[in-house]
């Protein structure tokens, strides 16, 4: 029986068709790994022209069609993504749908100032100037955070930006980064750290001032304790607290007019459970040992000794 030309047709297309598609949402030969952008407002083809061109897929039709066979024509996310042509359309559509944009990592270590911090993000995320950030102030979060409502309104977040390492997709403003900042220092000055402070009758205004004078005076937690008892006491009887961290504090009585740096978990803690002694003076020998006197008299002679 013959078979007619038609019938050669639709049969080729039959297996044809779906082996040249098949073939086609495979991974390209060449092998490519970047960061890819999504900008917003972009449509499905222009993000297919954009990864055909960066040769990541094959052919963007292709691509195109198979992201509108899964339903996700409208899905495609906003936002950077490593991807590799090595994984195929597939799963690139299937990635850029579920909007698993790559992260950037940032670390902000203890002691940082505001513009040290400023300084690295605006390095990290290049879509932010350290402008965007450093121009906030206590008063712009207040309503948002009770912990900062202690504080004058004009004073800057020094000292409430927590070092700790971060995670962003690049796409943030200024004031999304600052309240992922503030969020994870509401987290770390947990309740019970947050009850004591209420305890002592303190402000956490107060607490994070004489933190971030031990974040940037000593190097160990006990060291720390012990320092925090000796200013806390000079406080009480009216001594200068003659930090060599902020000169100012040699000039008048009572603490700086706010945080000199962002202070870790540690300098905080020390700042809220400080440990009595009979010392009042201590100085930072160059090995980093912090040397302490019960007197002014034996604070001379090892400064002599430590600090020739």
């Amino acid at each position: 029986m013959k078979i007619s030309a038609f019938v050669l047709i639709f049969l080729s297309l039959l297996f044809l068709v779906p082996a040249f598609f098949l073939f086609e949402i495979s991974p390209p030969n060449k092998k490519v790994e970047m960061a890819f952008e999504v900008k917003r407002g972009e449509s499905l083809m222009e993000v297919a022209g954009n990864l055909e061109r960066k040769g990541l897929v094959r052919d963007r039709l292709v691509f195109s069609l198979w992201t509108i066979l899964k339903g996700d024509e409208g899905r495609i996310k906003a936002g950077r993504y490593l991807l590799r042509s090595s994984m195929g359309s597939p799963k690139i559509e299937k990635k850029l749908a579920l909007g698993e944009i790559m992260k950037i990592r940032v670390t902000i270590p203890d002691g940082f100032t505001l513009n040290q911090v400023c300084q690295r993000l605006e390095k990290n995320l290049q879509n932010l100037q350290r402008s965007d950030l450093c121009k906030f102030c206590l008063a712009d979060f207040k309503r948002e955070f009770s912990l900062l409502r202690a504080g004058p309104d004009s004073a800057p977040l020094e000292g409430f930006l927590f070092p700790d390492t971060y995670y962003f997709s690049g796409e943030e403003t200024g004031r999304e980064v600052i309240d992922k900042f503030l969020k994870n220092f509401s987290k770390k000055l947990g309740p019970d750290l947050r009850r004591e402070v209420r305890h002592q009758k303190k402000s956490v205004f107060e607490v994070i001032t004489m933190a971030s004078l031990i974040e940037k005076e000593v190097r160990t937690y006990k060291d720390r304790r012990l320092v925090s008892g000796i200013l806390w006491k000079r406080l009480k009887y009216k001594m200068p607290l003659q930090v060599d961290a902020a000169p100012v504090t040699y000039k008048r009585l009572g603490l700086p007019a706010g945080p000199i740096c962002n202070p870790g978990i540690d300098s905080i803690k020390a700042a809220l459970y400080p440990e009595g002694s009979s010392y009042w003076y201590y100085l930072s020998a160059p090995d980093g040992k912090t040397i302490f006197s019960k007197t002014l008299r034996g604070h001379n002679i090892k400064k002599a000794k430590y600090l020739k």
